[in-house]
């Protein structure tokens, strides 16, 4: 059955439109025929905004999530707390609300990583704590030619400090008590991996700065270079993290692929990209938001009250069907990329 969907578009905030059904079943039914639609919509404006679903548990929003997502994906080398609540569903983060989180893609420092995400409210909270979305095929469109081909030619690099208490431990992160199993990670997934005093440990990995969407073959900007740089810290938290941990062991930094340090200019440059492709659209209970993680990058805000915003990851896709402009590597040492596993697509083989 072929399903049309009237996307309400209106400036500043992302395409919408009210769910169909009088009830769970027939909402997932319509979900279900909707697909075609759903999936046309996201290849348009990469992010989704459903209102109104009669979503009001963890149960319920799993079974929407069923009757669009065909494979789970899994959370690999975690990099914020989250809770799992059962039937593959999570808090979007159980970072401080005082704490906004600023636009990324969902594991874009992986070798595999979501293709879809959907978040869905729960509990909507007083103030603030919206999920914004961004184009990132505008944020690169809008990043000056030289500096994103610098990334084109070099892509990025990502230096992870784990410790518990500066970010997440390794055992956490892993999902592992055992260092061989980390250590084989490592070496599958190209990223290079040492053990410090204290039980931390470092990591290291290069990654394309750009990739191409696997449906639509639109280039796009994918990468946590910013969200993860020195400079987009608060300048007193960078302060003190410098101070009592110096350069080498800050939890997150970014470079060029080619080891080179981000200038702070460069990091406000693609700021001010992500800033004028961002959208954003109040949370109601029942609302359910679909992104395309390849397409759109997307954020919290802090707030104020109670929040229950959930979250699921699905359709997972390889780097390597994404046309990477640069191999993975870990460190200096380079390995031959596994071959590419064909992934389903929201419903339909890329």
């Amino acid at each position: 059955m072929n399903t049309t969907i009237a996307w309400e578009v209106r400036d500043g905030r992302p395409a919408a439109a009210d769910a169909q059904g009088g009830d769970l079943r027939e909402t997932c039914a319509w979900l279900r025929e909707s697909r075609d639609a759903l999936r046309a919509g996201l290849d348009a404006h990469g992010a989704l905004y459903l209102r109104g679903l009669p979503v009001k548990d963890v149960g319920d929003f799993a079974e929407v999530r069923d009757a669009l997502v065909s494979e789970l994906a899994g959370y690999v080398e975690k990099a914020t707390p989250r809770s799992h609540f059962g039937r593959d569903v999570y808090s979007s983060t159980d970072l401080p609300p005082s704490q906004a989180i600023r636009p990324h893609n969902e594991n874009s420092y992986a070798l595999s990583f979501p293709g879809l995400l959907m978040f869905g409210c729960l509990v909507a909270p007083d103030q603030g704590g919206a999920t914004p979305v961004t184009d990132v095929r505008k944020v690169l469109r809008d990043i000056p030619a030289p500096l994103a081909d610098r990334f084109r030619a070099h892509g990025w690099s990502l230096t992870r400090n784990y410790g518990d208490h500066i970010s997440l431990g390794w055992r956490t992160a892993f999902g592992t008590e055992d260092r061989d199993e980390v250590a084989a990670y490592c070496a599958a997934n190209h990223i290079a991996h040492e053990w410090l005093e204290g039980d931390r440990l470092r990591t290291t990995q290069r990654r394309s700065a750009t990739i191409r969407h696997p449906g639509t073959g639109e280039e796009v900007w994918f990468n946590h270079t910013v969200f993860w740089n020195e400079w987009a810290l608060d300048p007193e938290v960078r302060e003190v993290f410098l101070e009592d941990l110096g350069h080498d062991n800050l939890p997150f930094n970014t470079a060029y692929g080619d080891g080179e340090p981000i200038s702070r200019q460069d990091v406000e440059t693609i700021d001010e990209a992500y800033r004028r492709a961002t959208v954003r659209e109040t949370w109601r209970p029942g609302d359910v938001l679909i992104v395309d993680n390849i397409l759109s990058a997307h954020a919290r805000e802090a707030f104020r009250g109670n929040r229950k915003i959930v979250v699921a990851m699905g359709d997972p896709v390889d780097l390597d069907d994404c046309a990477p402009t640069v191999p993975p590597l870990g460190g200096l040492a380079t390995k031959a990329a596994e071959p590419a596993r064909r992934r389903r697509w929201f419903g339909r083989r890329s």
